[in-house]
């Protein structure tokens, strides 16, 4: 139970395969990665995405430059008079002088006699005809002083931009760490699968010896049912390891977004990085995104404080006007240029709550960087022990292994003798078995401690 208990485990934290020659080496591994990975491309285009973003928010510095094209046709007397007045075509009839020539005349209204034409109401002006309006103008507005506003809301959009780049650069990490866990798993489940042939290949000796030695009288049938049934169980694990090729490579050829059918495995161990504490801070992604977000917040404190400063801001149009598009003349156009100063005196006093949210937050993102950098290197300390204890253990696994397969070919020397019985080699044989599982255990936790370490440096040693 135990034996199968360890083997299972090992299973399913490896995911590995055989090891095959000649097929794809790590470096190519990576090199395809960072060329056809879906997930690092869509990460690019987030990084591309927050670019744009910024290049929009700098481009307020620079106003607007807008073409508005009116169409409009009313009776209402102020729209009508100021439709005139816009194209240069108001004259005196339209503000009711015709009343005034009237009186003029040889035989006057009774209104120009009986002192009522100075209340009298313009027909012209207050019941005109209906009229169609058409103006075209071209309108720049350009910012002239807002406070800093639109050059800290630059710099926060260039900052989001940063913190786009550090997320595609630790998911590229993530996934170069995915590629060289699953090399380097490949590679003690070859070293594993090795020495389990080795026992297997052990096994089918000591099978047939006994099958001759039953012939000759010298062990009985249960000892051939004791070997068959051990090397059945052995053959089982080399079974189960094997079969976790399948998903190996189908996991790496999702990796690399092409089919991998055979890999080259590295030449020794993962190597422990000379990485220390201060090197690890230094580099360390979610550090250098706490230090962005800081420098966002800052950015967002200056955006606040603009609501204090007044703003100023420059606009000029030309435009032309007439009742139809036939009528346009350059005699009938015309241009306004000004400058406007907007300061806000009194708010409620919202505007010092989101000064007073902003620098909180501020002070707050401080305290989180400290936090990180402290977590971390906890968490250093913490991965440099444990790998000095696994170091130890594989030290200690590794001469455990060899007296084991000594004292297996000793116990079966012994039989061969008939100085031992089968049960004793059965026992001897399931040692062997259960230390090469436990060293394949702890040198699969080290090689995940000492790629964790790596992840903490941003793969500095990659």
């Amino acid at each position: 139970m135990r034996l199968a208990t360890l083997l299972c485990a090992t299973a399913l934290s490896l995911a590995a395969a055989t090891a095959q020659s000649g097929g794809l080496d790590l470096d190519e591994a990576i090199g395809l990665l960072k060329a056809h990975n879906l997930e690092i491309k869509a990460a690019t285009y987030d990084v591309q995405s927050a670019h744009e973003r910024a290049s929009q928010a700098g481009g307020q510095h620079w106003g607007s430059l807008d073409f508005i094209q009116n169409i409009a046709r009313s009776d209402d007397a102020g729209n009508v008079f100021g439709f005139k007045l816009t194209g240069r075509e108001a004259n005196f009839g339209d503000f009711g002088f015709s009343d005034f020539i009237a009186c003029q005349g040889a035989t006057p209204p009774a209104y120009c006699t009986d002192g009522t034409l100075l209340v009298r109401q313009p027909e012209a002006l207050n019941y005109p005809s209906d009229r169609n309006f058409f103006q075209s103008k071209l309108q720049y507005t350009l910012p002239l002083y807002v406070g800093g506003k639109i050059s800290a809301y630059v710099e926060a959009a260039e900052g989001m931009e940063r913190l786009k780049r550090l997320d595609r650069t630790k998911l590229l990490n993530e996934k170069i760490y995915e590629t060289r866990k699953a090399f380097y798993d490949m590679r003690l489940l070859d070293e594993a699968l090795s020495n389990l042939k080795t026992i297997y290949d052990n096994i089918g000796t000591l099978e047939a010896m006994t099958e001759s030695m039953i012939k000759e009288g010298y062990a009985k049938h249960t000892d051939l049912l004791e070997v068959q049934a051990k090397k059945s169980n052995v053959a089982r694990s080399i079974h189960q390891m094997e079969a976790n090729e399948a998903l190996l490579y189908h996991y790496l050829s999702f990796l690399l977004d092409q089919p991998v059918s055979a890999i080259t495995l590295p030449a020794s161990d993962v190597p422990m990085p000379p990485l220390e504490t201060a090197d690890v801070i230094a580099a360390n992604i979610d550090v250098k995104r706490a230090q962005t977000g800081l420098e966002i917040r800052e950015s967002m404190q200056n955006v606040a404080l603009s609501d204090y400063l007044p703003m100023v801001g420059l606009q000029a149009d030309v435009q032309t006007a007439a009742d139809s598009f036939e009528h346009y003349a350059a005699d009938k156009g015309s241009y306004t240029v000004g400058i406007q100063l907007k300061w806000n005196l009194f708010a409620g006093g919202s505007d010092y709550a989101a000064y007073e949210e902003a620098r909180i937050e501020t002070l707050k993102t401080k305290t989180q960087i400290d936090l990180a950098k402290k977590g971390i290197a906890l968490q250093v300390d913490k991965i440099h022990t444990e790998i000095k204890s696994l170091d130890y253990e594989i030290d200690a696994l590794s001469k455990e292994l060899a007296l084991a397969n000594e004292i297996y070919a000793s116990y079966e020397a012994r039989y061969r003798e008939q100085l031992a019985s089968m049960g004793d080699v059965i026992i001897k044989q399931s040692q062997q078995l259960e230390k090469v599982l436990a060293l394949l255990e702890v040198k699969n936790k080290r090689t995940e401690r000492v790629f964790a370490l790596e992840k903490l440096a941003n793969g500095v040693t990659q």
